[in-house]
């Protein structure tokens, strides 16, 4: 009976093990579907209008170039987006901390598109 009961234990262990290496062997799926992205750091405010000039002209404080007025915008709660202008395309940003610092810059973005929102993975400035 000791035996039995052992050799069910081992057989046990022997199936989780290879499920866990099944799984650990798997292609993961962000890997399958990284995207490389191009377009503009900017917030989603400004973005609905489609520019900063609006926003700039009607709220002096929100300073005088993209960049300024993506962090102000920012501070009052809008999200950092990316806007690809030649796809005319709008994408949600989730590592907002990451991408905070690219405000108003144009940027190449390496990451997963799930719905309309990107994972970043890596962003980068790009002339």
């Amino acid at each position: 009976m000791r035996i039995r009961n052992h050799l069910s234990q081992i057989s046990s262990m022997f199936v989780l093990i290879l499920l866990a290496l099944s799984l650990l062997a798997a292609p993961g799926r962000s890997a399958e579907t990284t995207q490389t992205f191009n377009g503009e750091v900017t917030d989603s405010i400004c973005a609905n209008s489609g520019s900063h000039e609006e926003m700039m002209a009607k709220m002096p404080r929100m300073g005088r170039d993209k960049a300024t007025c993506t962090k102000q915008c920012a501070e009052l709660g809008a999200k950092y987006v990316l806007y690809d202008q030649e796809d005319e395309k709008l994408y949600n940003l989730d590592n907002q901390a990451k991408v905070s610092t690219f405000a108003g810059q144009r940027v190449r973005i390496a990451g997963t598109l799930e719905g309309n929102n990107i994972i970043v993975r890596d962003i980068e400035t790009i002339g």
